[in-house]
């Protein structure tokens, strides 16, 4: 999909040092760019493997974003292969290599090609906070509860 640059609510200073396009959403509604292996050879992953892919990517966030790395749901689906650091968290002052940390959940190895969509990377705005330490909580209607607290359907 040809991006539009008028559509875009923020700008992002990036250095791509891959032969591949920079990334691009997939549908005019998408919330992750697809990220693509940077590799000279393509690398296997064994059952059980984990290894750091570059992308060749470089980025310098705007303050107050970050960005996450997160798994394609097709990867993991068809293949049982995701991203290890779910999600994997971008700060706005790194200056390093994107790489993509993928695990092979599955059955069978899973080679991974240069050019390969191996994950999306979503930019999100976050907020600071300081903790205020405090001998009790506020209550709430739903208290303590949880894992599996709000029904049984």
């Amino acid at each position: 999909m040809a991006e539009d640059p008028l559509m875009a609510t923020a700008w992002v200073r990036v250095v791509n040092r891959s032969q591949h396009a920079l990334p691009q959403y997939a549908t005019g509604h998408s919330a992750g760019l697809d990220l693509r292996a940077n590799l000279g050879e393509p690398v296997t992953l064994a059952p059980g493997d984990f290894r750091l892919i570059p992308t060749g990517l470089y980025l310098e966030l705007p303050e107050g974003t970050e960005a996450q790395v997160r798994p394609r749901s097709g990867l993991a689906f068809k293949h049982g292969v995701t991203v290890l650091n779910s999600p994997g968290t971008i700060d706005a002052d790194y200056r390093g290599e994107i790489g993509v940390l993928l695990i092979n959940h599955g059955k069978a190895q899973f080679v991974v090609n240069d050019g390969e969509r191996i994950a999306q990377l979503v930019v999100s705005r976050y907020e600071r906070v300081s903790f205020v330490e405090n001998a009790d909580l506020r209550a709430s209607e739903r208290g303590a509860g949880g894992f599996g607290h709000s029904g049984t359907h």
